[in-house]
């Protein structure tokens, strides 16, 4: 970050500035941070799985402060560790790198990972550490966004939403226009987009967007890699005009709370539908400790649901603020304690703007754990914790398309298989009296996507090489 003009100590005492004020919270809560012991609900709950018939019943379970984290606290809280036999250390991580790369080293026995990090490690992509990384089940879809600073707001780029609703068809057009206005005027230290993690789903996305509104992502901004709690710090800073990232690091930013920008997409808006976090695992793991991979996702997939029922959500939202998780919590001690939280877990979400007008949407699938709302395409017995291999095949075409590999895998489906555990996914979904689709594979429809770009995963180079933009023209492979 040599390019702009701040220093290391701007950074630092930018972070102290964004942290200051966060309260103790009532877990128990270690020198790192994070969550620790066993609340009394916990206690409380008998086992169903004795922890000595287990493998390794004593795991260490890592997490990043972001909303993603929802189900993982509510397993601990709860007590749905315990239920399945397990002694679960959960550990805060400072970023989505550290979380994945504490799996690959061994630091960690599970974590959730981004979307595209275990893709990427399969094939060795550009940025991506290259091993034989798991995903287990999807954590959530959704639940992320894409936040612009006040500049950009002030040259006029509005909310997506708002371009839909003046311009119809033409609203893809109609943005690509204001941002190609923008970007021709930039200098290049005014041209930098953050992501949480290389050769994954929020750069694929920054880059989609962009590359759909006519301005190549490779030749005409940067893209860096930026922890989410340093998010909001580094655009007050300018070290950066925009960035994604998953809540609520994005609610913070805009008028109201930090006012340094306002949300211009959540990440539905791109790929309705798509998977954001995944519970990732080393191959090894579950090679080596079957019974407690087993115990893992089950635990898992009950946090999920208990998330995913609009009861619960508020309580949710509550345990999200203490130090141990996010620690969003306003300064102003009369505010909600959930004003950060609740809007992508609840779904009163607010994009912000600086003129005063109230953009706050509601809606079901701002944050989605486990039963999918009806405004979502699914398939019989979908739900949002299994894993559809032909997504994995879709951040194959993206790596592909922004040249993190050479071409296309001509084992994709082989990566994808052996990657995405759908198999045993169905399996322990099944021990737990749930149904799953039959198939691995669907296509995703035109309509979900922000260009309306169908995705067929039985021609992933055709999809490919249908964008006028990209690294280059792979060469053409079609799958059975």
């Amino acid at each position: 970050m040599t390019d702009n003009n701040w220093t290391r100590r701007d950074f630092l005492l930018g972070i102290g500035t964004t942290t200051a004020g966060i309260a103790l919270s009532s877990c128990g809560i270690s020198g790192d941070r994070s969550a620790s012991g066993l609340t009394e609900e916990a206690l409380a709950v008998k086992p169903v799985v004795r922890p000595q018939d287990l493998e390794k019943p004593d795991i260490t379970v890592g997490y990043v402060p972001v909303n993603d984290c929802a189900p993982f606290a509510i397993a601990w809280k709860k007590g749905f560790f315990r239920k399945y036999g397990l002694n679960v250390k959960l550990n805060r991580e400072a970023s989505w790198a550290t979380s994945r790369d504490g799996l690959i080293f061994g630091r960690l026995d599970a974590a959730p990972v981004v979307s595209g990090a275990v893709t990427n490690a399969r094939i060795g992509a550009e940025g991506a550490r290259h091993a034989p990384l798991c995903a287990a089940m999807t954590i959530h879809r959704h639940g992320n966004a894409m936040t612009m600073n006040k500049a950009m707001w002030d040259f006029g780029l509005r909310p997506w939403y708002e371009y839909q609703q003046q311009y119809g068809e033409g609203a893809l057009e109609a943005f690509g226009k204001d941002f190609r206005a923008y970007f021709d005027k930039q200098s290049a230290e005014n041209k930098v987009w953050a992501v949480v993690l290389s050769s994954a789903i929020y750069e694929y996305f920054v880059r989609y967007i962009s590359a759909a509104a006519g301005v190549d992502p490779l030749k005409e901004f940067r893209v860096i890699i930026v922890p989410p709690p340093q998010m909001v710090t580094n655009v007050r800073i300018g070290a950066m005009q925009a960035y994604m990232v998953a809540e609520p690091w994005n609610t913070r930013a805009i008028a109201g709370n930090e006012g340094v920008g306002f949300t211009f997409a959540q990440g539905k808006e791109v790929w309705l539908g798509h998977p954001d976090r995944l519970l990732g695992v080393m191959e090894f793991f579950i090679d080596k400790y079957p019974k407690t991979y087993r115990s893992l996702v089950k635990a898992m997939i009950e946090a999920c649901q208990y998330c995913s029922k609009p009861e619960n959500r508020q309580e949710v939202a509550e345990l999200l603020t203490n130090r141990s998780f996010t620690g969003a919590r306003p300064k102003n001690k009369n505010a909600p304690i959930t004003k950060f939280t609740a809007p992508g877990i609840l779904g009163s979400y607010n994009y912000g703007g600086f003129d005063g007008k109230d953009r706050t949407i509601q809606a079901a699938d701002t944050t989605i754990f486990y039963d999918i709302p009806d405004n979502l395409p699914k398939q019989p017995n979908e739900h949002s914790t299994f894993m559809w291999q032909s997504r994995s095949i879709w951040l194959m075409t993206q790596a592909a398309r922004w040249g993190q590999i050479k071409e296309f895998p001509k084992d994709a489906e082989e990566l994808a298989e052996k990657g995405w555990r759908t198999d045993l996914y169905r399996e322990i979904a099944s021990e737990m009296g749930i149904e799953c689709p039959k198939d691995d594979y669907k296509v995703e429809a035109a309509e979900v996507f922000i260009d309306k770009k169908r995705f067929d995963p039985s021609d992933p180079v055709g999809y490919l090489n249908s964008f006028e933009i990209r690294a280059k023209s792979p060469v053409r492979f079609f799958m059975s």
